[in-house]
């Protein structure tokens, strides 16, 4: 049996590091300018994927959109058995 997850303490030891709001907020901008763009919509089950895995890079060319479900099913970079996809 999985024990709950603790989210105060999640947030304190990583996602709410100087380095991870910057990552989210690039993130986040990434998915308002796909939005612009009418490549996605609010609750449509979409994400916006960063193909080189690297969130501060917000080019067009760089970005492409992909259901939630495949684009976190994949291992990320920093992951023993990663790859690019």
């Amino acid at each position: 049996m999985r024990s709950k997850r603790n989210y105060k303490e999640e947030y304190a030891n990583y996602q709410g590091k100087p380095e991870q709001i910057k990552n989210r907020a690039k993130r986040n901008a990434a998915r308002r300018e796909m939005e612009k763009l009418g490549k996605v919509h609010k609750g449509d089950g979409k994400d916006v994927d960063h193909k080189d895995g690297n969130p501060h890079d917000n080019k067009r060319k760089n970005l492409r959109v992909e259901s939630a479900h495949k684009n976190r099913s994949y291992k990320r970079k920093g992951v023993p058995g990663y790859k690019q996809h």
